[in-house]
């Protein structure tokens, strides 16, 4: 689907022109494996698999000349009139169990995406315990009441789909991408795994055990470390979002779960009424609806619990915490605060304005941490995207006899962009030229849509809201961008987490007066 890139259109007419010495080599290739037998296969092994022969093959170039070209190159050519980007409609549905439906229709290839939806992610491990979402989600097409792994994975690639299962901070997601023509045997296994996930002892144990050593190379890593430590300040341990932003749990936790508590976790969210499917592609609601009636008609709707999704108030100071980690010569700073939910009436302002802090390669912090200074690879802002209040944080790797210089420097900017050095008419030009000119391609497949429509779903948007998105960002005025910095950005209610060597870092960030300096573990207990 997609023009360029890597996979994109142009890439692989490139690779059959570079090995195959014509564009369209591929459908050779493609004829090939169509009619290779099993002896064929078997032939090729012996030959070049084989432990005797070394063969070399050298094929000369033949003789080349330029071609004569008459085109001007003292000049670049004008640029054509970029495309307009075009949304799907969104159709709703709901089946007689209460699963809702939301389609948007794409019929540039025979493909279709399917992606339940259900509103639980790591904001629900509360019910459970700390990353329960995430290995439940591992564990969801590991077996069922009537297949096991194995089955589940060789009747996917049978019928040449894929099957998906994870979990983030808000949803639980269960995605199936599969050609039209093999849509209902595809469609059973995509509701074999959700409704009757069969979470095998001898499976948990081993993806129990991933998880464990997974946790563990997230505390030696900075940036990991800091993105376990950093919810929980923010937010508050009893908050829903206040749990590690890896998914991942504690050691502690994931070493005293159960199977039954990943079949209770499911028991618990999984209800029809608790869930959204979001159908993307060649197929109408009138093809797939009677379909899925059937296929999931004794799925039953339930009580599900509600999340302590509770708006948490702005630090009336800055807080500073340290995570040691001996012998580091680079430091990671993370600087954040709390801001509005993904639904807001303010929110393309937002993102406007993060691009011009951070969020492009040559926004503020960036070109001032890493052009400007040399003290850092990048440095960049981002705003977690979540159902409640989301965490806006600032963030960069810098070398660390410069990790207090550059605390000082995010602080600035910091407060800059939000007083007397707010975004300027040129800051904001490009930005919106780059979102606009850029709209086109983030809708350019199907998965990309279907993502799009993924937000529409889990964060409450208008079914019209990325229809209506190119006009907002063309009308927007920098007066917009502005208003934005001064409502979002809060200089001073900053929670720094700075992980680094904490004997060569800490006198100098003390010096910084920005507050009483704390120390966390990478689970971020207090020391």
């Amino acid at each position: 689907e997609r023009i360029g890139g890597f996979g994109g259109k142009s890439d692989i007419l490139a690779t059959n022109m570079v090995y195959g010495g014509s564009p369209d080599h591929y459908k050779i290739t493609l004829d090939r494996v169509q009619k290779a037998t099993a002896t064929d296969l078997k032939n090729t092994a012996v030959k070049w698999l084989g432990d005797g022969d070394y063969v070399l093959s050298i094929t000369p170039y033949p003789p080349t000349s330029a071609t004569a070209s008459n085109v001007d190159r003292s000049k670049l050519p004008k640029a054509g009139t970029p495309p307009q980007a075009k949304f799907p409609d969104i159709e709703r549905a709901e089946l007689s169990n209460g699963l809702k439906l939301v389609l948007a229709q794409r019929h540039s290839v025979p493909v279709v995406d399917l992606r339940l939806l259900v509103d639980a992610g790591y904001a629900a491990d509360s019910s459970a315990a700390a990353g329960a979402a995430s290995l439940a989600m591992d564990m969801l097409d590991e077996g069922t009441k009537t297949r096991t792994s194995l089955q589940i994975s060789e009747q996917l690639q049978m019928l040449g789909s894929s099957l998906d299962t994870g979990a983030q901070l808000d949803v639980c997601i269960v995605n199936l991408n599969t050609l039209k023509e093999k849509l209902d045997p595809s469609l059973e296994l995509l509701a074999d795994v959700a409704m009757n996930p069969s979470f095998p002892e001898q499976e948990f144990k081993r993806l129990q055990q991933q998880t464990l050593a997974r946790i563990q190379r997230e505390k030696v890593m900075p940036v990991a470390m800091a993105l376990r430590v950093f919810p929980g300040l923010l937010y508050g341990r009893d908050h829903a979002y206040g749990c590690p932003l890896t998914g991942s749990g504690t050691e502690a936790s994931v070493s005293a779960m159960t199977r039954e508590q990943l079949a209770n976790f499911h028991k618990t969210w999984f209800k029809p009424n608790n869930a959204t499917l979001v159908i993307t592609g060649d197929i109408t609601l009138a093809e797939i609806k009677p379909r899925l009636e059937k296929l999931f008609k004794n799925w039953t709707k339930g009580e599900v619990p509600a999340k302590n999704l509770a708006e948490v108030a702005d630090k009336p100071k800055p807080e500073v915490y340290i995570v040691d980690r001996p012998g580091s010569q680079q430091s990671i700073i993370f600087a954040g605060f709390l801001t509005l939910p993904r639904a807001n009436p303010y929110e393309e302002p937002i993102q406007l304005m993060n691009n011009i802090l951070g969020g492009d390669f040559t926004s503020r912090v960036n070109m001032n941490l890493r052009e400007g200074k040399h003290w850092s690879y990048g440095a960049t802002s981002l705003i977690v995207d979540a159902k409640g209040q989301r965490m806006y944080i600032v963030l960069s790797s810098v070398q660390g006899d410069k990790t207090a210089d550059s605390m000082r420097e995010i602080q600035n900017e910091l407060q800059w962009i939000a007083g007397e050095k707010p975004p300027t008419p040129e800051e904001f030009t490009k930005t919106q030229s780059n979102v606009v000119l850029g709209l086109p391609g983030s809708w350019e497949t199907i998965g990309q849509v279907a993502g799009s429509v993924g937000q529409i779903v889990q964060y409450g948007l208008p079914d019209t809201y990325f229809q209506e998105y190119p006009a907002k960002i063309q009308g927007m005025k920098v007066d917009a961008v502005q208003d934005a910095a001064k409502r979002v950005i809060k200089p001073n209610s900053l929670v720094w987490v700075i992980v680094g060597d904490k004997a060569k870092i800490e006198e100098s960030i003390k010096a910084l007066g920005l507050g009483e300096i704390r120390y966390v573990d990478a689970d971020g207990n207090l020391l």
